[in-house]
């Protein structure tokens, strides 16, 4: 079986200042995860270590890197699936974890559970051995000079934020930042998996959660057809049920591309901004997204590795 693999750091208004490290950042985790499945590694493997190398980059909003709140604290949402068999696992509104896509890749193989939130996946963690890091550990300088702007509402803070959260996302300026990331895969044995982390929106209330942990909406895989793994404006995502609407479309014979393209006209409806990367069962990979950017890579072994932001992919020159 021909292995495929596509990553996303978020679908945006990616500043001019940061398309290079965005292209640099999944670039790295591109092909980090290429060198997995390479090796022979599963697709749930390479999905999980992907995403685990996004989290790691404060540039994205994942992990590190995340947004803070409105009561000043970090919640992040991460799912993962396996095509395979169906399983998945996901979490929300997470505390003090480093790397949630790992957590809920532990709710999938180690509990009954498919999601599990706030304390309960706390306690879930801890009983798991997962480590808890520092709140600051997971707070990049940036966040923390968005939020404070916005407590004291100074510079138009305010119009900002109601701008992020408006339907599409109209207005959207450079301050809003939606790098959520993700990352899809399939593997020698034919298995696709997908899986998706994020920190959530600006100024989120407490306890929100969007698409990134929920099944179907943000993240789904499925051996007959393909895995998905969406980024974007959550609300939107969730009301349309993205990521499963783009699989039954390659299950029911559209080509990735019609199948991208179709559910990205779903999002139509509900005046969604979004952007998701798909792999099929063959191996064929794409990218769609109605944002004005939207960092991204993919590899088969066919076309090589690619990566870009803008409208247009170029050669990953770390592969080289």
């Amino acid at each position: 079986m021909a292995i495929a693999l596509a990553v996303h750091g978020g679908a945006w208004n990616v500043p001019d200042g940061e398309v290079e490290p965005h292209r640099a950042g999944v670039a790295t985790a591109l092909v980090a995860g290429w060198t997995l499945l390479r090796d022979g590694a599963s697709a749930v493997d390479a999905v999980e270590h992907a995403v685990r190398i996004l989290e790691e980059d404060p540039i994205f909003n994942a992990g590190v890197g995340s947004h803070l709140n409105r009561a000043g604290r970090v919640e992040m949402d991460a799912s993962i699936m396996s095509g395979a068999s169906l399983e998945a696992g996901a979490v929300a509104a997470l505390e003090r974890i480093s790397h949630p896509v790992s957590l809920a890749r532990r709710v999938m193989e180690a509990s009954e559970h498919v999601l599990l939130v706030g304390g309960g996946a706390q306690t879930f963690a801890r009983e798991q051995g997962f480590e808890r890091c520092r709140a600051r550990d997971l707070l990049s300088g940036r966040e923390r000079e968005r939020y404070l702007a916005i407590r004291a509402d100074t510079e138009g803070a305010r119009e900002l934020i109601a701008r992020e959260f408006s339907p599409g996302g109209e207005g959207r300026t450079d301050d809003s930042h939606m790098g959520t990331v993700g990352a899809v895969a399939v593997d020698r044995d034919g298995n696709v998996a997908a899986a998706t982390s994020t920190g959530g929106t600006q100024d989120k209330y407490p306890g929100r959660v969007g698409d990134t942990s929920l099944i179907g909406a943000g993240t789904y895989a499925d051996n007959h057809a393909g895995a998905v793994s969406c980024t974007g404006w959550g609300e939107g995502i969730l009301r349309v049920v993205l990521a499963k609407g783009v699989v039954d479309r390659l299950a029911a014979g559209e080509d990735p591309s019609s199948a991208a393209n179709g559910a990205l006209r779903t999002l139509e409806r509900v005046g969604g901004h979004a952007g998701f990367v798909l792999v099929d069962h063959q191996g064929n990979t794409t990218a769609a997204f109605n944002t004005p950017r939207m960092a991204r890579g993919l590899a088969s072994e066919a076309d090589g590795l690619w990566v870009g932001v803008d409208a247009n992919l170029v050669r990953c020159p770390e592969a080289e």
